[in-house]
């Protein structure tokens, strides 16, 4: 499974970005992926990720201003898409933020210990 990550760059706060991750090598429809971020120094957060339930949660600190989506990129599963619409961007968004995914049903978002599959992140500078 390869997650490449886009979308990241420099905005004023109060603006907005999208991020996009890309998954592919996939081969099953059951692929769970999520968005995490890190600043140099600090823990790994993470961001927004799907539950069990195909319900979405949210870190408290984005709550309201990030959504998170998801599309099938191919009609065999092989690959999948994971959007992270951000608005509002306040200076504290600033980090890295990185794709993650495992196989099978969505685990507890935490600090992404339950995802092996890791891209090379995007930056996001506000």
């Amino acid at each position: 499974v390869q997650l490449v990550e886009s979308g990241g760059g420099s905005v004023e706060a109060g603006g907005s970005l999208r991020l996009s991750c890309i998954a592919s090598g996939l081969f099953i429809s059951t692929y769970c992926m999520a968005w995490f971020r890190q600043v140099p120094g600090k823990g790994r957060e993470g961001v927004a990720s799907f539950d069990e339930d195909g319900t979405i949660t949210y870190a408290d600190s984005v709550k309201g201003r990030f959504t998170l989506s998801k599309d099938n990129a191919s009609k065999d599963n092989a690959k999948k898409i994971l959007y992270l619409e951000m608005t509002n961007l306040q200076s504290e968004d600033s980090a890295m933020y990185y794709c993650a995914g495992v196989w099978g049903v969505c685990p507890m978002m935490g600090r992404g210990t339950w995802y092996p599959n890791w891209g090379q992140g995007t930056q996001v500078t506000v």
